[in-house]
């Protein structure tokens, strides 16, 4: 399956990128975090700390067990918080 991949803030910062579309075998988001992590050591650091990663599976918050069946788009980011 093809995705787009967002990357925002720090992980942005660590992949070197903004946004790349993948082909993946992924079923859920924690197996494409799992083969990201493959790519490259900028990738490793970037998801070193899942408990410091949100994802969202087309633009609704899930987490890594969240199934990536039909979506078309996977953003990760650090929390935020409401001020």
């Amino acid at each position: 399956m093809k995705l787009d991949i967002l990357y925002f803030a720090w992980v942005r910062e660590r992949v070197g990128k903004s946004q790349e579309a993948v082909d993946t075998n992924a079923k859920t988001a924690g197996d494409l975090v799992d083969e990201l992590i493959l790519r490259d050591a900028g990738y490793a650091a970037a998801f070193s700390d899942l408990s410091a990663i949100c994802v969202a599976i087309d633009q609704e918050l899930g987490d890594f067990t969240t199934l990536l069946k039909d979506c078309r788009e996977v953003a990760f980011f650090p929390p935020m918080t409401g001020g």
